[in-house]
């Protein structure tokens, strides 16, 4: 018998603990043990009474009963959650945990901790979707070429129905929160941050990277508008907010922010709460990784299957690897990252504008690809996009500062990234 103890009794904890009761003899069966949520820890306990599991408000009721085999972290955060994790771990038991917040500050911490412990955390990334286990296990023979994730079902909701319905930002964020899909403060998910958390647990996978969430470039969806969504259906684009991992050479490249893709590529046919992951290994090419990223069911299913593959004796490293033993990557500033761009501008329409911005550009060697004008009647003022051939980072943070102190140029110039 594997006896456990949940620490976090909201939707997915009490969803942990459905699994398990309804799911009982199937679970047996396929873990050759049985598994019995022995404890539960939470806060207000009337709340969960009907669970059918003994209830306490003290953690340590699990972490220093010694016939408790396995803790299971759901609580959330970052410093009280390590503090249970860790403890746990040096008390010789088995951790899975949804966290991913801790995980992107703690990971490697508790991978030395661990020293071979069970660790699972299969729903810290993309809920029901086992990523990780694919990238640990089943894309193991492969070096790994890029990662590119829809990783946050909120943002990605939010960019479909402005695409396909022309809501604006402020109308959809209001729906999603109405909904359920965001938070009454929803600066975690629509800025990125949710997502950069689970880039970096997957990049340490792919990569044996150890960086954190203030490394990285982050960026979130709050100034797409319908200039830029105008803009992508001329030229067969989506608007996606992704978060990108690619190797070259012994760099590693790490961001998250929205980015123009083509409609055709598989990640960008991704649509609604849904997420999906991109993965491209050096031998087994392109493979697609789709389903639900969040939710109670979808999230409890990934914990309760690092249970199982605990319970079985299975045995891998908690990040794929410690450290490569040759070839050590390392993290690519963000500035010097390359890529092609998309440029929003508001300008006074005059004579000689768009020569005077062709310079700026040139004189900061950026190539233009393509371009659109947007007039407004009666204004006085027109939009220009533009799209420019590949170019580091820094140039076009450079190029932009220098157009924005343009007398004409109305505003900051904005800018998404454009991933081939």
């Amino acid at each position: 018998m594997l006896k456990l103890g949940i620490v976090g009794l909201g939707t997915v904890g009490s969803s942990v603990v459905k699994i398990l009761q309804e799911n009982k003899e199937i679970i047996r069966a396929r873990a050759g043990v049985e598994i019995v949520p022995a404890i539960g820890v939470a806060r207000n306990l009337e709340k969960h009474k009907n669970l059918g599991i003994v209830l306490s408000d003290n953690v340590d009721d699990i972490l220093e009963d010694e016939s408790i085999d396995m803790v299971v972290e759901l609580i959330g955060g970052v410093d009280r959650a390590y503090e249970i994790v860790k403890k746990a771990l040096l008390k010789g038991k088995s951790v899975v945990t949804a966290n991913k917040a801790l995980l992107a500050y703690h990971r490697y911490e508790l991978q030395e901790i661990a020293n071979g412990q069970g660790f699972g955390f299969e729903a810290s990334v993309a809920g029901g979707i086992p990523i990780i286990r694919s990238l640990r296990e089943g894309l193991s023979a492969n070096k790994i070429l890029s990662i590119k994730g829809i990783l946050n079902g909120t943002c990605n909701y939010m960019l479909t129905k402005m695409i396909d319905e022309g809501v604006s930002f402020g109308e959809v964020l209001k729906e999603a929160q109405e909904l359920g899909y965001a938070e009454a403060d929803p600066t975690f998910d629509v800025g990125g941050f949710d997502a950069s958390h689970k880039l970096l647990i997957l990049a340490s996978i792919a990569y044996g990277i150890d960086a954190k969430p203030e490394d990285i470039l982050i960026e979130g969806i709050e100034g797409i508008n319908s200039d830029d969504i105008f803009f992508a259906k001329e030229f067969g684009y989506n608007i996606k907010l992704l978060a990108i991992a690619k190797q070259n050479n012994d760099k590693v490249e790490l961001r998250v922010h929205p980015v123009l893709i083509k409609k055709e590529q598989m990640i960008a046919k991704v649509d609604g709460v849904m997420n999906g992951v991109s993965v491209i290994g050096d031998f087994v090419g392109e493979t697609l990784y789709y389903g639900a990223g969040a939710g109670g069911d979808a999230t409890a299913s990934a914990v309760v299957s690092d249970i199982i593959s605990i319970a079985r004796g299975e045995s891998t490293p908690m990040l794929g690897f410690k450290k490569l033993s040759t070839n050590e990557l390392s993290l690519i500033e963000p500035d010097m990252i390359e890529t092609e761009y998309y440029v929003r501008m508001s300008v006074i329409d005059e004579v000689g504008v768009l020569s005077k911005i062709s310079s700026l550009f040139a004189k900061h060697d950026i190539s233009i690809d393509s371009f659109l004008q947007k007039s407004s009647k009666n204004s006085g003022k027109t939009t220009l996009l533009f799209s420019t051939h590949k170019c580091q980072e820094k140039r076009i943070k450079e190029a932009l500062k220098s157009i924005k102190e343009l007398s004409f140029v109305q505003g900051a110039p904005s800018m998404i990234r454009i991933e081939d």
